[in-house]
């Protein structure tokens, strides 16, 4: 019963509790500037109602530290929570290295996570207490945003394109999972639990969790599958960019453009081979678009990384 009647999340992470002292602070101080302002004008209002003559001769013409005051004071106030909040926004753009990756797929209207050893989940996330978890994320149709209330996170979802959200979530619990972009139809139903457990708990839910191996074993199967390693493979015939290491690495491009080989780059090469062309090669790589659903460039994308490379972030 109480759970039923919470108008206020529960705080799971030390991001969570930062934005809601944030907020409760930033509200303090709209009413500590409003409310004079409110209680002034009762006041005059009932008091000088019907009005009354007045000598004006000497009145003054201007208080200026009371107007520099009024200004100057709460200037410097908003100001400093706008440097803190910006602080607390931008730190949500710089995981860690160290942090556990987790790929998240959107659709109409459902969630797909994949965790690194290739354990899936639909409409439900887990995750261990105590260590930073990114989540890479893409939509396989419209716009959706995922948003997790205890930690105080949003982010976008989008088709096309890679998103990513980190956190440390710090209290062991189960959450709410929600979609805040409206999506379609069934919008209001695209929610799900967001699971935080204790590392040795986690240990153990990852074990029992099915699997078909990691993401990246899964890719070399999609890879050869495909035929990739028919122009790819190192034996093979076709003059065709080398993959080991290239995820994280600078790729120069027909017409002197040069781009680092991140989740985005790799992705648009499969499904938009013509889109960057590698310098000093032919533009014969045929498109996958259609061939390959969004779940699949997860894992094509992860084998690629597993042979070399240093990680890059994901676009915000």
């Amino acid at each position: 019963m109480m759970n039923f009647f919470r108008v206020w999340p529960p705080e799971a992470s030390e991001h969570a509790v930062r934005v809601d002292q944030l907020f409760l602070a930033f509200s303090a101080l709209i009413f500590a500037l409003s409310w004079p302002v409110f209680i002034l004008l009762a006041v005059f209002a009932i008091r000088y109602r019907r009005g009354r003559n007045a000598d004006r001769s000497h009145a003054p013409s201007h208080g200026i530290w009371v107007e520099t005051g009024w200004t100057i004071i709460p200037f410097l106030l908003t100001l400093a929570f706008f440097v803190y909040s910006s602080w607390l926004y931008f730190q949500t753009g710089q995981p860690p290295a160290s942090a556990l990756t987790v790929e998240v797929v959107a659709k109409q209207w459902m969630w797909k996570f994949e965790h690194p050893g290739g354990q899936r989940e639909i409409d439900e996330l887990h995750v261990p207490a105590g260590q930073p978890v990114k989540l890479v994320m893409t939509s396989q149709d419209v716009i959706h945003s995922l948003f997790l209330p205890a930690l105080r996170l949003k982010q976008d979802v989008l088709p096309g394109r890679y998103t990513s959200l980190w956190f440390k979530a710090l209290v062991p619990g189960t959450y709410a999972l929600r979609c805040t972009q409206f999506c379609g139809f069934d919008h209001a139903v695209m929610g799900g639990r967001f699971v935080v457990m204790r590392p040795e708990d986690y240990a153990r839910w990852l074990q029992q969790a099915g699997t078909d191996g990691s993401l990246a074993q899964q890719g070399f199967q999609l890879f050869r599958k495909l035929g990739c390693s028919g122009c790819h493979g190192a034996d093979s015939t076709h003059r065709a960019p080398k993959l080991e290491g290239i995820y994280g690495a600078p790729v120069p491009l027909d017409g002197g453009r040069v781009v680092v080989a991140d989740d985005q780059y790799l992705r648009d090469s499969i499904l938009y081979p013509a889109k960057d062309v590698a310098a000093g090669y032919a533009p014969i790589m045929p498109t996958f678009a259609g061939q390959v659903s969004e779940s699949d460039l997860v894992r094509l994308v992860a084998y690629l990384k597993s042979i070399g490379g240093q990680p890059q972030e994901a676009s915000r």
